[in-house]
């Protein structure tokens, strides 16, 4: 099912229903700042595992987005060098990798003590982790090898996916530019891909 959801001014009553999906194990197809991702409620293991499936790839990093920097540190562990980098860049295509706190379900995280957090520029994402008041679990729709011709129109990909997803949102052509990963767990940044965020 294709929601429209407009990107300037999200309408509470169309968030609210993407959200209540969210909230009983749903998988929704959303815009970011670049390429439309899979996105589901951090709290829905069911829904993680499904998106997991959906990907083909069993041991992801677990990805998070979040709507700001005050649910960053919640969820992550951030030091006052690593507070100003986010704050710099932050909300932009990025996605940060940090130490995982112990507000993540252990399940979700596996052996893995490492998350990547993300902020959008995206205010539909932000809007829904702000009804949903946790954040999303994320794995985009494009992998970093595949250039997939529908990943950037919401109605290709209803028709692609929509007999596996709950809902897919439609917020206007999206792109095909993944956002820059950036590790801050070993000292510097170093920045494992580049993409569509330039680090400041």
């Amino acid at each position: 099912m294709l929601v429209k959801i407009y990107p300037e001014n999200p309408h509470p009553r169309e968030v609210a229903r993407v959200v209540e999906t969210l909230r009983h194990d749903g998988v929704v197809i959303c815009p970011t700042d670049g390429v439309y991702a899979f996105v589901c409620a951090l709290s829905s293991q069911k829904a993680i595992d499904r998106i997991k499936t959906l990907r083909n790839r069993r041991n992801d990093e677990l990805t998070l987005i979040c709507d700001s920097l005050s649910r960053v540190s919640q969820y992550a562990r951030v030091d006052n060098g690593q507070f100003r980098l986010l704050k710099r860049n932050l909300p932009g295509a990025f996605t940060f990798v940090l130490q995982a706190s112990g507000q993540i379900p252990v399940k979700a995280l596996g052996r893995r003590k490492t998350v990547g957090i993300r902020v959008p520029s995206n205010a539909i994402p932000v809007a829904l982790v702000q009804e949903l008041d946790m954040p999303l679990v994320t794995a985009s729709v494009k992998t970093d090898d595949e250039v997939v011709e529908y990943a950037i129109d919401p109605e290709l990909l209803e028709e692609h996916y929509g007999h596996q997803v709950d809902l897919v949102i439609d917020g206007g052509p999206g792109g095909m530019t993944p956002t820059t990963v950036v590790d801050l767990t070993t000292g510097e940044p170093e920045i494992l891909r580049e993409g569509a965020g330039e680090l400041v």
